[in-house]
């Protein structure tokens, strides 16, 4: 189907969500902790009220800190939250829902690459679209069909720049650097994404600020305390890449040892180890990507939760399918919990042995191997 087909589609799938949301209902919306998750939470938010229903209270909540949607913490989470209708966006797609069993109405907007699909739910993925939109793109996309949001296409921007950079597909987004300034969304957007990637991850400053401002340069030269600690986790985030950027890769040295067709031959990975608080991991592996263009990057973190490693794979090569890849090495009790996320884009959170035990499949030997 083309952009439009596709889009036509799933503003059909948010009006019937919408119709299956009770009278004066109350809306949960769960996102993403990133900036595209938060400014396509920031657009529910700040959207979904103005549709001219009578909705009850419409509550954004971000994800935490090392919590998938899809956990049975996350469903007691949600389900203490007593929402009428649940909203899950950026969060992925995956076959064992979040609160479908318990009668609630789920619509997921989500452009990763799926996991299967709940049972009842109601889904929006602009995986298998072209171009692949983010999830801030959806938001914008769905609601600006059902309700006035062009104010809120900043935030819309936000997300875009986030995830998909400066020279994103997005059609809006030229009229929007223009009219908004460039500068001050690339500002807003480093702000935004500096309170989840910093020691104290404070993602719900960064969704309040969204769901505040009503302009990016309004939110970037703000004198408030809830903009000041944006700023500090910004400092602190730059203070840590900074020590991090000092690691070197090392190298596997065989083939994955994968089933036929998960990974192309001869196949080789970079592996950057580092120990620090603040979510510095995918900033690495991205910018050794960079410089590395034959090898997909995995850049560890040791440092970011207690007694688990937290990584991220980069890549460039277009011939590899992280999630296909990672998904086909057994991980015994972690299986389908880590390995998630788009094609070139990957990791996880998990127990320094069975980490371990998956750079053993990717070829790396005894010496690259993480301590407990």
């Amino acid at each position: 189907m083309t952009y439009a087909e596709s889009l036509a589609a799933a503003r059909a799938t948010f009006r019937d969500w919408l119709d299956a949301v009770p009278e004066a209902g109350r809306v949960v919306v769960f996102c993403h902790f990133d900036a595209d998750g938060l400014a396509a939470g920031a657009l529910f938010g700040r959207g979904v009220p103005r549709l001219g229903r009578s909705f009850g209270e419409v509550a954004v909540v971000p994800s935490g800190r090392d919590e998938s949607a899809f956990s049975d913490g996350a469903r007691e989470r949600l389900a203490a939250l007593a929402p009428d209708a649940l909203l899950v966006t950026d969060l992925g797609v995956n076959a064992r829902g979040t609160l479908e069993a318990s009668g609630v109405p789920v619509l997921y907007v989500d452009h990763h690459r799926p996991s299967g699909e709940p049972d009842g739910a109601f889904v929006v993925s602009g995986y298998d679209w072209d171009p692949i939109p983010c999830s801030a793109w959806l938001a914008y996309d769905l609601l600006r069909d059902v309700a006035e949001v062009d104010d809120l296409d900043w935030i819309a921007a936000v997300g875009v720049l986030s995830d998909l950079g400066d020279k994103a597909p997005w059609p809006e987004l030229a009229a929007v650097k223009k009219e908004r300034t460039a500068t001050w969304l690339k500002e807003t957007v480093a702000l935004i994404n500096a309170a989840r990637r910093a020691p104290t991850f404070d993602a719900q400053t960064a969704l309040d600020a969204l769901m505040t401002f009503d302009d990016p340069k309004e939110l970037a030269q703000a004198e408030t305390p809830l903009v000041d600690r944006l700023r500090q986790a910004r400092e602190a985030v730059k203070s840590e890449l900074a020590e991090a950027r000092k690691a070197a890769p090392v190298f596997s040295e065989r083939d994955p040892a994968v089933p036929d067709g998960a990974a192309p031959s001869d196949l080789r990975f970079a592996l950057v180890t580092v120990d620090s608080p603040a979510q510095v991991h995918p900033l690495i592996a991205q910018q050794w990507r960079g410089r590395l263009g034959k090898y997909p990057v995995i850049c560890a973190n040791v440092g970011y939760l207690d007694g688990i490693v937290a990584f991220s794979t980069r890549t460039a090569r277009r011939d590899v399918r992280l999630p296909v890849l990672y998904q086909s090495i057994d991980t015994p009790g972690w299986n389908g919990r880590w390995g998630h996320g788009h094609d070139q884009a990957s990791g996880g959170h998990l127990p320094p042995d069975v980490f371990n035990d998956v750079l053993d499949a990717l070829g790396f030997g005894p010496e690259a191997h993480v301590r407990g």
